[in-house]
């Protein structure tokens, strides 16, 4: 395991000019983050509220920040002032929440719809029929300060290769229907967020747009 500095070079020197890399910085030190802006990075992830808005406050007002966890809606309030994408909506009571604060906070939230690929039974997200009743319902069309930009998923973790590219071909067949049937034109709609630290070479080669590393940046996760 190199440094901060040296794994970020290496993994940007894999990924394509159009794939973002989104740092996962959850449990990390702000020590750690300013290592890793000092080198350059300035999008990162985090899955726990109260975490997110300490950094936020503490850390450099440029760094563009992610929620890629499970996100409860009595929680929205707290970051939407600052998000810079929301990666795991699963419902549209959740999207419903996002935009009534959006609009106090007198802005347009992005937000990606997760699919649920991977056989675990733990992983949340939408399967294509509850996707389209929420693009098709009159409460989705009336949100004002929401916006659709893409759709994220995860695979199963496991070393099986073929089912993990497997996936990933599915999310990307999503993705690709409901740009043609929902949001044909919308040239915001446009990531398909799916790869982590073990699996984004494959997923990039299956059209991944945005991949969230953490443990090959940062080193093994600090258990909470």
């Amino acid at each position: 395991m190199g440094t901060i500095t040296e794994n970020l070079q290496k993994i940007k020197q894999n990924l394509p000019d159009h794939v973002k890399l989104v740092a996962v910085s959850k449990t990390k030190p702000n020590e750690d983050i300013v290592q890793a802006y000092n080198a350059g990075q300035r999008v990162f992830g985090e899955n726990k509220v109260q975490e997110l808005t300490t950094k936020y406050e503490e850390l450099p007002k440029d760094i563009e920040w992610h929620f890629i966890g499970h996100l409860q809606s009595n929680k929205v309030k707290y970051i939407a002032p600052f998000v810079s994408l929301i990666h795991a909506v699963d419902s549209l009571r959740l999207l419903k929440t996002i935009n009534k604060e959006a609009i106090k906070n007198e802005r347009v939230i992005d937000c990606l719809l997760q699919f649920h690929i991977a056989e675990e039974e733990s992983k949340f997200g939408l399967d294509w029929k509850k996707v389209e009743d929420i693009l098709t319902s009159e409460d989705y069309k009336s949100l004002s300060n929401v916006r659709i930009t893409g759709v994220m998923g995860m695979a199963t973790f496991t070393d099986d290769e073929l089912k993990v590219s497997d996936e990933f071909k599915r999310l990307h067949r999503f993705f690709s229907s409901l740009k043609s049937e929902y949001f044909e034109g919308d040239e915001s709609f446009k990531e398909l967020s799916m790869g982590m630290s073990n699996d984004y070479l494959l997923a990039v080669a299956r059209g991944s747009t945005m991949v969230r590393i953490g443990s090959t940046i940062f080193g093994e996760r600090n258990k909470h």
